[in-house]
Order: C-alpha cells, then structure tokens, then sequence
C-alpha cells in the first residue's frame, strides 16, 4: 500500500512557518495591548484620582487603585466648584455647551451638505474658485479672526450671547463641512442628477430625494468631527462669552486654576472627565463610522 503521507522534510518548514507566524501575531498583540495601556494610563490616574479622599491622594501613590470608593468629588465638580465668585460647578456651562454645539452642529453639517452638493453636481462659473477660497478659509488661524469677529458680532448685536457662539462656530466649520460633504458627492455619478432633471425634479428635491439618502457615511463624519471641535473649543468660548453664557472648556479652566482654599485635586479631575465625556462617548459610540465616512469619499475628487 503506497504511502500518500508528505514527507518529514517538506512538513518541517511548513510548522515551523507557522509557529513563526503565530509567534510573531502574538508579539504584534502584545506591543499593541502596550501602547493601549500608555495612552490609557492618564485617564486611568484621572478616574481614580477622582474617586480618592485628598487624605488618600496625599499619601497614597498615583496609581494606585483607591481604598475607598467615594463619588463626593463627581458632586462637587457638577454642583459645587467654584469657577470664580460663584460656586455652581460645571453644571449650567455643560448645558451652555449642550445649547451652543447641537444648534451649530446641525446648521453646519446641513449647510456644507448644500454648500458640497452645488460644488460637486451643479456645476457654474467660478465654483472651483468659491470652494478653493472656502478650503482656504479653513487653514486661517483662530487667533487671525478674534478681532473681525468680535467688530461683526458686536455690529449684529449678539456679542457675549449664545447665538453669537453658534453663529462663530457655524462660520469657521463651514468650510470643513463644505469640504467632506463635496469629496463625498463627487464620488456619486452625475447621471443621477441629468436622470433626475429629465423626470422634472428640481434643485431641492434631487438634494432631499437622491443625495441625502445616501449621505450617512458622511454625515457621521461630519457630525463628530463638528461636535468635537466646538465641545472642546476654548478660545472662541474665553473671547465672545461673558458670564452667563461661557462654555464648559472655559469653566473647567476657571476650576482647575482657582487658587482659593485648598487645591482639590480630586475634583479637577472628576471636572475634567465630565467635560470630556460626550466627546468620548461620541466617539466610542460612532468611531467606526468614522473611519468608514473618510475612506467612502477618498476614490476621486
């Protein structure tokens, strides 16, 4: 009976080949579960600092898990920190920034869809110039538009408002809205929009009927890319807010350098996770979206 096994000599390359591999999988798995545990360990410190006595945090180590679980902190940073003369904590400037990002986020993703839509399918004279200066006008620094924005606001009457940090917000991110949603478009065939024109419908109802269908992906992109930027500005809330109506970056400022009393490390970073959390939670919640939103509008254009 001929005997149809490999022979020893071809099976021994092959297993080593693969202990190589699996060998080399689990080092990439390590160097990789490394590099998590590096980019973790600030918030790892913050959120046990956060939940430590200043008695533990002044003679335990950094690192250390706490003895004793105390959420105190987590109160007094959203109902009792002072951020100046009055002691409100985050609370009313969480919701200032609930109020300033939703409005400005929704504007400016539907007016750089409008803005990508006519850049990208309806073609005119001058539009490769109109969307060259606006993706020029999102390379302007920030501190270059203080003070024109400041006459302007001043001029429209909503200076200090938070109107007028809604309206700031939706003017410097148009461009990059603009800009995702027309490398978006390009990508969709313009024998849609001749098909669609044909059949009778218009301007508006290509845009709401074919293209914001299909406009998830970048949408997505759009929307977390916007909400963090404006959640987490600090010079454009510092510059045209006052009392009343500063966001909660200028807040948690006002907490973390508040020099009265005794410094309560533990309470700057409970303050400093509550206004980092909806970005976080945004991301965790859509970040493979993300991802799939840019790469979906990189084949042309």
């Amino acid at each position: 009976m001929t005997d149809l096994s490999m022979p020893q000599s071809q099976t021994e390359p092959r297993s080593q080949s693969a202990v190589g591999k699996i060998a080399l999988r689990w080092l990439l798995y390590v160097l990789l579960g490394l590099f998590a545990l590096y980019y973790l360990m600030p918030l790892f410190v913050m959120l046990t600092t956060s939940l430590k006595s200043l008695e533990e945090i002044r003679t335990g180590s950094l690192i250390s898990l706490p003895r004793e679980v105390s959420f105190d902190a987590w109160k007094t940073a959203w109902s009792g920190a002072c951020t100046g003369i009055q002691c409100e904590g985050l609370r009313p400037y969480f919701w200032n920034s609930v109020l300033i990002a939703v409005p400005a986020v929704a504007i400016s993703t539907l007016l750089g869809a409008l803005n990508g839509y006519v850049v990208a399918q309806w073609r005119f004279k001058g539009a490769n110039i109109i969307f060259s200066l606006m993706l020029f006008g999102c390379f302007i620094p920030f501190q270059v538009v203080l003070l024109p924005m400041a006459r302007l606001l001043g001029m429209m009457g909503i200076a200090g408002t938070i109107p007028g940090l809604i309206f700031v917000h939706v003017i410097y991110g148009l461009g990059f809205t603009t800009l995702f949603f027309r490398n978006y478009y390009v990508t969709i065939p313009s024998e849609l929009t001749k098909a669609a024109r044909v059949d009778g419908a218009g301007f508006l109802r290509i845009f709401w009927s074919i293209f914001l269908p299909l406009s998830l992906p970048i949408i997505v992109v759009t929307v977390i890319w916007q909400f963090t930027q404006i959640w987490n500005d600090f010079l454009f809330g510092v510059s045209f807010s006052q009392a009343g109506t500063q966001p909660v970056t200028v807040a948690l400022n006002n907490i973390v350098n508040s020099t009265t009393g005794v410094k309560e490390y533990n309470v700057d970073m409970a303050a400093a996770i509550i206004a980092g959390l909806p970005t976080l939670l945004v991301y965790v919640v859509a970040g493979k979206y993300f991802i799939r939103g840019l790469t979906a509008g990189s084949v042309k254009g």
